[in-house]
């Protein structure tokens, strides 16, 4: 690598900025600080190093220039003229920087230690341009003179990249100067430099837009300061004579504000009302402040005529960042607008604060630090006489929140504590739930792993892993407990689905028929309120599943009243005769006949056997009796045909305790059970006997009648219903 050389004018400029520097840092320097420094850069020469950068610009003349700026602009002095120095020409190694705590001291060692961290987050290629990477800025920096130093080295490339022909990088450098350092400076007060970095922005990336205001406000400037004296002198003799306490500035708006103004409102350059604006700041008591302010505001409109929609009340309702002013726009001398800003020294204070006013009105926990932290670089900054106090102060920002990177480089903010699972399930519910771990810097943890400021993260996932209970506690976020409940929810339900398949498919190897009651009456039996508790203990083991069965087994027999040593068999040749039919009733019901006929001897079809419910009518036999048969009776279109003129209405007139036989014609698939199955329904149904069942068996299927004695039409429908459930069952007919 070739050595750095110097050209006579770098040489100039350098040996300029050393004298300056000597000033200006001459009380607090220590007496072998500057050979060690040049030690350090003559190293680096030798080495060849230290090389220029892709502007071509000399490293250690960029440095001192940046050392100039943070001395005569911020206020940094030692410590961080030191630091910038030396960043230039020495590596950040750990080696390297013990070496430097050596020579310089603790404080010098911790600020360019910072500013190794920055450029590594640097090369994780973030999307730099969002608010997260400028918090994590703020909250990675070690010391908050690392960020300070950022800003001078920002606005010093800024300076000389002006006629650089390396078009790309200066634009990509205006462009981080806009969105990433100038809100930077905002926030930290430093508004001279935010002004200067946000106008060579627009110099570089809107050429002709910058000059064009330039221009034209070179060409005002003289007549726009005499105007604002004319403008202010009758507005500061009437508020002395009103007896307030107050101070009046006019400043004109920066190029860059008045193109965004421009851009805004769609208009030219004197279409903007506000070039400069007229700022009243009262010394007010709080308790007055409103009322004071409005007080201001009648004298002005008084003086001025206003212009009612150019009106801005933030004093009744503040702005969401804590803004409280009062804004008119009047008719001045000359029928030009001009813009006058009405506050006090508190709201003037906390509207030169940027967003720390906003956490501060808002009270948002965890950002409380930055104002106090503000005030104390504020202090110091102003105090120019004594800045050590910068030299031993931390930041302590964002304490409650943690900034990591996703492997493409986008940035995430967490709260402090959150850990690996957490980012899992920010990025998607389904990566949460099969997370098992992450790398971190190219090393794997696991992800219980609590996440650290620039962190990059790369989940790790597994098909077999499954949301458990415990990760409840491991995670932090309220997101992440959302999605791992119902993930869990998901799952119970699932395990629950497998455990009951699993638990019917044993059942089915072992020729036992599933029956829904029988199960309830088990899950109940053995203490569990809900099913999925009872199928989700099977599904984990802790339910013994051939014990279950065996228990099933037992509260099968138990509902169906069997005998627990009578085996179950198939319906082949099988035949059954109650032995207590002489007991069954006769038919004591009363049915109307014809037109309420009195003592006509009827009976009962034996062809369609009628019950109490069917629809019927009467047939008068040829002795004179009347037959009673269903209208769907297989006969009855036969007897209205021939024989119309013996048939008479006939309906039930009231029900009695007779019991009626029917038949049923039953046909299915032949299997071990099949006659319990169906003998045990018929056993557990009330006021419904079992006369008898003849079935018979061939090639695997069955048919057969079954004679039932019922009351009537409806128990005689929920017992086809539930015997046509019975499993194997095809076809249930009356006959």
């Amino acid at each position: 690598m070739d050595r750095l050389i110097f050209t006579p004018d770098e040489r100039s400029e350098a040996l300029a900025i050393i004298r300056r520097l000597r000033t200006g840092i001459n009380a607090l320097a220590k007496g072998d600080d500057e050979r060690h420094v040049w030690a350090y850069v003559k190293k680096a020469l030798r080495d060849g190093s230290a090389d220029r950068n892709a502007f071509g610009l000399n490293p250690v003349l960029l440095a001192l220039q940046t050392a100039q700026i943070a001395v005569d602009e911020i206020g940094l002095k030692r410590d961080g003229v030191m630091a910038i120095l030396l960043y230039a020409v020495a590596d950040t190694s750990e080696e390297c920087i013990e070496c430097i705590k050596s020579d310089f001291g603790d404080s010098v060692a911790l600020i360019i230690h910072g500013l190794g961290k920055i450029q590594e987050l640097y090369r994780k290629n973030p999307i730099i341009e969002s608010e997260n990477f400028r918090n994590l800025l703020l909250s990675f920096a070690e010391d908050m003179r690392v960020i300070l130093i950022m800003i001078a080295d920002r606005v010093n490339l800024m300076r000389q990249i002006r006629d650089t022909e390396n078009i790309e990088a200066k634009t990509e450098v205006s462009e981080e100067a806009s969105y990433l350092y100038a809100p930077l400076a905002h926030k930290l007060g430093l508004y001279k430099l935010k002004s200067e970095l946000e106008d060579l922005s627009l110099k570089y990336l809107e050429h002709d837009a910058y000059y064009m205001i330039k221009e034209k406000l070179n060409a005002t400037k003289k007549s726009r300061d005499a105007y604002i004296e004319r403008f202010i002198a009758p507005i500061d003799k009437k508020l002395k004579e009103a007896g307030f306490k107050f101070h009046m500035k006019g400043r004109t708006k920066s190029i860059h504000s008045i193109w965004q103004k421009m851009k805004k409102q769609q208009c030219a350059f004197e279409g903007v009302y506000d070039l400069f604006a007229i700022r009243i700041i009262l010394d007010s008591p709080q308790t007055l402040e409103k009322v004071q302010c409005w007080q201001v505001f009648a004298i002005i409109t008084d003086m001025y005529q206003p212009n009612p929609k150019r009106l801005r009340d933030w004093l009744s309702v503040p702005k969401s960042n804590g803004y409280e002013s009062l804004h008119i726009t009047v008719l001045g001398p000359e029928n030009k607008w001009v813009e006058v800003q009405i506050r006090t020294e508190r709201m003037d204070e906390i509207a030169e604060r940027g967003l720390a006013a906003h956490w501060r009105y808002k009270g948002v926990k965890g950002e409380s630090g930055l104002d106090e932290w503000l005030n104390s670089i504020r202090t110091a900054l102003e105090n120019k006489d004594d800045l050590q106090v910068i030299d031993q102060f931390k930041m302590d920002l964002y304490e409650d929140e943690v900034f990591v990177f996703t492997p493409k480089g986008d940035l995430m903010k967490f709260p402090k504590g959150a850990t690996v699972l957490d980012f899992a399930y920010r990025i998607h519910s389904n990566i949460g739930n099969r997370c098992v771990g992450a790398k971190i810097g190219g090393k794997a943890v696991t992800f219980r792993y609590v996440m650290k400021n620039g962190d990059q993260v790369e989940i790790m996932t597994s098909t077999t892993q499954k949301p458990k209970q415990e990760w409840l506690n491991i995670v932090k976020t309220s997101r992440a407990k959302s999605k791992i409940r119902m993930a869990l929810k998901e799952q119970m339900v699932k395990d629950g689905a497998y455990a009951k398949e699993m638990f019917e498919r044993r059942l089915k190897n072992r020729k036992i028929e599933f029956e829904e009651s029988a199960v309830s009456h088990l899950i109940k039996k053995l203490g569990f309120k809900e099913a999925n508790d009872f199928y989700r203990k099977m599904a984990d083991g802790t339910l013994d599943v051939n014990l279950v069965i065996d228990k099933y087994q037992e509260q099968l027999r138990h509902d169906n009243n069997m005998n627990p040593q009578q085996p179950a068999r198939s319906a082949e040749d099988f035949s059954y005769e109650n032995p207590n039919e002489d007991m069954i009733r006769s038919n004591d019901d009363v049915l109307v006949i014809d037109r309420n006929l009195k003592g006509v001897d009827y009976s009962l079809a034996k062809c369609c056997n009628p019950i109490y419910g069917d629809d019927v009518f009467g047939f008068v036999t040829v002795s004179g009796g009347i037959k009673i048969h269903r209208k769907d009776c297989p006969n009855a279109t036969e007897l209205r045909k021939r024989f119309g003129y013996r048939i008479v209405k006939a309906k039930w007139s009231g029900k009695g305790s007779s019991q009626y036989s029917i038949t049923l014609k039953i046909i299915g698939n032949d299997d071990i059970g099949i006659v319990n199955n169906i003998t045990s329904i018929i056993s557990k149904e009330e006021k419904i006997m079992m006369r008898n069942i003849n079935i018979d068996s061939h090639d695997g299927l069955f048919s057969g009648n079954l004679t039932v004695n019922v009351e009537d039409t409806s128990r005689l429908e929920q017992l086809i219903k539930k015997i046509r459930n019975v499993k194997g069952v095809k076809q249930i007919i009356r006959i």
